[in-house]
């Protein structure tokens, strides 16, 4: 294993000093096992973080939209 590359996916992974250390220790003993399983977890944590996020852009998407709406109607009314 490329344990170089491993440390350097980890951190592009955006994964906490703490989580990347565990996983590069139980790769280095031979854990392979327990390291994949803390790796998916990291996965799990990053997909549901991105699903948070787009909720947040929805969110703002519908705002936009909204206003963008009530403006239209305004300028209307105006005329």
């Amino acid at each position: 294993m490329d344990l170089g590359r491993i440390r350097q996916n980890l951190s592009d992974a955006g994964c906490a000093e703490e989580i990347s250390g565990t996983i590069m220790k139980m790769c280095e003993d031979g854990n392979l096992d327990r390291a994949l399983r803390m790796m998916k977890k990291a996965r799990c944590s990053a997909l549901d973080e991105l699903h948070r996020s787009g909720r947040k852009v929805d969110c703002l998407d519908f705002l936009i939209r909204d206003t963008e709406k009530e403006m239209k109607t305004r300028r209307n009314d105006r005329r």
